[in-house]
């Protein structure tokens, strides 16, 4: 069993299973009856995308400073206890089920998913790669 961190709408990985979606909107000009066979997800779950305000941190930042800044406060955001436990409960069902978590972003270095990776893996999540 594992857990996959991928781009959103990129091709699925043949055993990849359920992709759920972090992310806070839809991708545009897809029909939500289209969202999986189309490969962006099969579930939403946007309380693991960060805040609009944490969004534009992480969009802006240009330096090594600014991206600290900007994992800081998406830390703090998936600390609060419904994020948390949710986070836990994804770390516990890489050990029996395999799925994945993505965003849109093309590059995971400076992307949520990365901190997200990180954050899965602190709790003892079985991760690809």
């Amino acid at each position: 069993m594992v857990m996959r961190i991928v781009r959103l709408g990129s091709p699925r990985a043949e055993d990849e299973g359920t992709r759920i979606g972090t992310v806070r909107r839809s991708p545009r000009g897809v029909p939500k009856s289209e969202f999986a066979a189309r490969n962006w997800y099969d579930v939403w779950l946007p309380n693991l995308a960060p805040s609009p305000q944490t969004i534009k941190l992480g969009q802006e930042a240009a330096s090594p400073a600014q991206w600290v800044a900007f994992t800081r406060e998406y830390r703090a955001e998936m600390a609060t206890p419904e994020n948390r436990h949710v986070i836990e409960l994804l770390a516990t069902l890489s050990h029996q089920s395999n799925f994945s978590v993505g965003c849109y972003c093309e590059d995971e270095t400076h992307c949520h998913r990365s901190v997200l990776r990180e954050l899965l893996a602190e709790k003892g999540a079985l991760l690809e790669g």
